[in-house]
């Protein structure tokens, strides 16, 4: 039994090692990507999933925090105007989310925050939105579907945008 205990520990040991070695050549040979901010402006048309509004026009600015190649965080705020016969209904969403990169340059991403009403239509509400798009340097197309839970519609909004990385 001590036998086999001693090979145990020195089979674990030995893999122990040759990991921490492998790793290591592994970094070394891959080019080092600084975190680091990107800022975005977009421009989001939607289409209401109810009656209640003909369509949505927005724009906003995004600031996105790169943990690493493939993983962000990401913060939202603009104004999104809903058009109607009627009265229209503005608000202003802010928005926390993370961004998840497969491939190189396409992500999905999720979306958390309030919308404040800012006429007397609409009250606050909270958000939640979905998205799937493709970015590269500067570029970045999604589809977003953004719930409120406190309106009477949500909406399906194409956004285009163009962003900038502040690295050094």
């Amino acid at each position: 039994m001590k036998i086999y205990n001693c090979v145990l520990i020195g089979l674990s040991a030995l893999a122990l090692f040759s990991s921490n070695e492998i790793s290591a050549q592994e970094i070394e040979n891959k080019p080092y990507y600084p975190k680091g901010f990107r800022v975005g402006f977009g421009l989001t048309g939607g289409l209401p999933t109810d009656g209640d509004y003909e369509g949505a026009l927005g724009a906003d600015a995004r600031l996105q925090y790169d943990l690493t190649r493939k993983t962000s965080l990401t913060a939202t705020t603009g104004y999104t105007h809903f058009f109607q016969k009627g009265e229209d209904a503005g608000f202003v969403p802010a928005k926390l989310g993370f961004k998840a990169f497969w491939g190189t340059q396409f992500y999905a991403q999720g979306e958390v925050g309030a919308a404040f009403g800012v006429n007397g239509q609409l009250d606050n509400s909270l958000i939640l939105a979905p998205s799937f798009g493709f970015a590269n340097k500067f570029i970045d197309i999604s589809i977003r579907y953004e719930n409120y839970t406190e309106y009477k519609t949500d909406q399906i909004g194409i956004r285009l945008a163009y962003g900038f990385s502040l690295k050094k």
